[in-house]
């Protein structure tokens, strides 16, 4: 099984970001990075007010279920995409895009970043083009996209257990 950091770019339901902690506890994802304007929990040095950092805390932890202390995570600004490659890590976008594979199709290097972004518009253009891969989970119904959360776990379950 190859060995996955999850990056949550720019989510902003607190509830979806519980979800993917605890998706992300259950696939054995070594780190969870919540960056942009994503929803974390208290993190060591805080800057928050405190009041919003125990709010947005206590939100994460109704669906997370304490996945929130059992997964590893850090918050930045910004993914540092560059720090990741330097560990050996291929940068995977998961985005409806021209340039996607599907994910049915995709090879799961040894060591994977899997990008999410917002979860209306997708990741953003300048994020998407620092992508190695961007990988798209096949649609047969009629609405357009899966819930991030959703989404997180079937690209996780496919780059996990992919014959």
């Amino acid at each position: 099984m190859p060995e996955i950091i999850v990056i949550a770019h720019n989510i902003r339901s607190t509830h979806n970001v519980g979800s993917i902690f605890r998706t992300c506890e259950g696939f054995g994802v070594v780190q969870l990075i919540l960056s942009g304007y994503t929803p974390y929990p208290t993190i060591k040095n805080d800057t928050r007010l405190p009041h919003i950092a125990n709010k947005l805390t206590a939100q994460i932890h109704k669906t997370a279920l304490d996945a929130e202390q059992l997964v590893p995570f850090d918050y930045q600004a910004q993914p540092d995409f560059d720090s990741l490659r330097a560990q050996g890590f291929r940068v995977v976008g998961l985005e409806q895009d021209k340039a996607s594979i599907m994910l049915t199709d995709y090879t799961a290097p040894e060591k994977i970043v899997l990008l999410l972004g917002e979860e209306v518009e997708g990741i953003a253009a300048d994020l998407r083009n620092q992508c190695d891969d961007l990988i798209e989970i096949p649609m047969n119904g009629q609405k357009e996209s899966f819930n991030v959360s959703v989404a997180t776990g079937i690209a996780l379950y496919a780059l996990n257990y992919k014959p």
